[in-house]
Parts: structure tokens; C-alpha cells; sequence
């Protein structure tokens, strides 16, 4: 499938805008996940940019693709609504330059063309299938900020709709970070929910899943011995994930779920752990009711918080910092950096 950006509706074939040494560039950052469309409008600031406009809505577009390889009609119908939405707000803001991703729910999709063909047509926005390593790569970039650079090693994981991603990272600072090694799961919040016939996962199918995710992870830890770092004291750990977002906004006891506050908190795995059994014991009408969680996520999150549990029992660092940033942030420093590559040298005086 060609790779293709939007700009004002036209599709180029260019990795970016050619207005990237434009004073007034704006950049726009688009991430269509297997639940999520969110996007971020900002502008480039010094060395890094300052937001002016964002997106988010839960459109489930992999609803139902587990048992079907196919992405349904009303999932896609929700999804470009959610677009529209997203192109009319680069078109207010007058983006110059954007990137506009779609992860797991296209790459398994056997019907991605039809969407992606159909997107481009009704909303002007051309979206880029990415594979699992880049977008776990983007999702570094977006959060090394929050990285410690005095602990050599970071384990920083993101716990999708579809999929889950988890990276080994030798920590230098933001410009010598190495990533070591990178695993995709098949497993997010959406396929174990629907795999496992709904949200309320009962104590025995919470297990089995922790059990799962362990089992799926236990190659990469064989072969980068994550876990002998993480004895000597030598790992970090950075969830970027709504679920870990979610429980900090919890933990926080936040009335209605606040970016500012949860983003770069630490939380203790004890922590983590009371919050996530405690959500078990909850019924759903009780979940919905978690002003951090609400309707559209309480049959979610008890597969995230399994996952996140199996990713603690495997990697015993003790706590972990959450990271509300990730994907749509990476791709504005790459296009940050490649407006800074581009812009006319300024002549000395001389």
C-alpha cells in the first residue's frame, strides 16, 4: 500500500510539507488507533513547539476485527466522523504541515484499502498505515523527555486498542538513546475484551491473561535479560498507555480526568496493583461511573489493567512513570526537527 501524507487534501509522496522553512508553519499529528482518533495542532516553539489545538474521541475502530479481519461499517462510519472533525480543525488553524497515522486495527484489517480509500475521499486526509516498530519508535520520541539519563536502561511499553508494544531501551540522553529491542503483541484492550466475550473479566480470565501477556513476553526477556537490569537496579520503566493514564487520574482522585496532572507522576506497582483489583471488584455500571473511566472505556480497562500487571510481574522495577504522551508527540519533533533541517541558515555579524 503507498505511503502517503495529506496536505490541504492533496496526497503527496513526500515526508513532508515543502513549506517547512515557513515562519508561520503549523504542524498537525494524527493518531488513528484500534479505539482511539486523537490530534494535536501545535506550533514549532525554540527547540521544541507549544500546542494550540487538540482532538480526541473514542471511535473503536476495531470493533469486532478479531473475529471478522474486517473493520465494520459503523466502526468506519465513526471513525471518519471523528476525521472530519480533525480536518476541520487543521483547516481553522491553517496546518502547513502534517502526518496522520493508523496502527493495528489497519494492519490487520483486510478491508484497510476500502477505509483508507474512503477516508481520503470524504474527509481529505490521507492516512499512513505505520508497521509496530515505528510506531513504538515514534512513541519514544514522544516521551524521552520523561526518561531518567542517570538509569542506563528504560522499559517503556504502550498498551493499545489491538496491540500491545514494548520496548528495551539503552538510556544516553535524548539524542544517544538506543532501542535494543522492540516486541508488538496482539493483545490491547479491545481484542481481550472481545476475545474474552466482554469487559468483565472474572478473577480467572484476569489471571489467564496476566498469564498470557507473560508467556508472549518471555522470549524478549530471554534474549535481552531485562529482568537481571531491573535486579541490579539498573531499569527504568514508561508507560505511555491510556490504561496507566487512567489509573493515575484514579490514583489522583481526579473529578474529571486532567493531562496535566497525570502526565510524569510516578505511581509504586502496589499502587497500581490495589487500583487495578479494585476496578475488578467493581461492576461495569460501577467502572462507568470512575470519572476517569466513564461509558465508553469501563468494559476496556480491566484487559489493560491485566496486561500492565503482567508487564510489572515479569520486570519488578517497583514503580513506573506515566507517560500522556507518545505517538502524536513523536511525530511533531521528527517534523519539528525536519523544519529546523530546512530553514535558511541565519548569517553571523559580523
Amino acid at each position: 500500500m503507498a505511503r502517503s501524507h495529506t496536505r490541504g487534501g492533496k496526497r503527496s509522496n513526500e515526508p513532508f510539507d515543502r513549506g517547512l522553512n515557513r515562519p508561520e508553519a503549523v504542524l498537525a499529528a494524527v493518531d488513528l488507533g484500534t479505539n482511539n482518533c486523537r490530534m494535536l495542532v501545535a506550533h514549532p516553539q525554540d527547540d521544541n513547539f507549544a500546542v494550540v489545538d487538540s482532538f480526541s474521541r473514542i471511535t473503536r475502530l476495531g470493533e469486532g476485527l478479531s473475529a471478522s479481519r474486517q473493520l465494520s461499517k459503523p466502526a468506519m462510519d465513526r471513525t471518519i466522523d471523528a476525521l472530519k472533525c480533525c480536518a476541520e480543525k487543521m483547516e481553522k488553524c491553517g496546518v502547513t504541515i502534517s502526518r496522520n497515522v493508523t496502527t493495528e486495527a489497519c494492519r490487520r484489517a483486510e478491508n484497510c484499502d476500502v477505509f483508507i480509500d474512503r477516508v481520503h475521499d470524504e474527509t481529505g486526509i490521507a492516512l499512513e498505515i505505520i508497521s509496530a516498530d515505528e510506531e513504538a519508535g515514534l512513541a519514544l520520541k514522544g516521551c524521552s523527555s520523561l526518561i531518567d539519563p542517570s538509569v542506563p536502561y528504560a522499559v517503556i511499553f504502550d498498551i493499545g486498542g489491538g496491540s500491545t508494544e514494548v520496548l528495551f531501551v539503552r538510556v544516553g540522553n535524548a539524542v544517544t538513546m538506543e532501542i535494543l529491542g522492540c516486541i508488538s503483541m496482539p493483545l490491547g484492550v479491545v481484542t481481550v475484551a472481545e476475545d474474552c466475550g466482554g469487559g468483565d473479566l472474572c478473577e480467572r480470565t484476569y489471571e489467564e491473561v496476566a498469564i498470557r501477556v507473560e508467556r508472549l513476553l518471555a522470549p524478549f526477556e530471554r534474549q535481552h535479560d531485562i529482568r537481571g537490569r531491573v535486579e541490579a537496579g539498573e531499569a527504568q520503566m514508561i508507560g505511555t498507555s491510556g490504561t496507566v493514564t487512567t489509573l493515575g487520574g484514579i490514583h489522583l482522585g481526579l473529578p474529571r480526568y486532567d493531562r496535566t496532572a497525570v502526565d510524569g507522576i510516578t505511581l509504586d506497582f502496589d499502587t497500581l496493583t490495589s487500583h487495578s483489583r479494585s476496578l475488578c471488584q467493581m461492576s461495569l455500571q460501577q467502572r462507568a461511573a470512575e470519572p476517569c473511566i466513564g461509558w465508553q472505556r469501563a468494559d476496556l480497562v480491566l484487559g489493560g489493567c491485566a496486561i500492565l500487571e503482567a508487564i510489572c510481574r515479569l520486570w519488578p522495577v517497583g514503580h513506573l512513570r506515566v507517560a500522556d504522551r507518545g505517538l502524536r508527540e513523536g511525530m511533531l519533533m521528527d517534523m519539528l526537527h525536519a523544519t529546523r533541517a530546512s530553514a535558511p541558515a541565519k548569517l553571523s555579524a559580523g
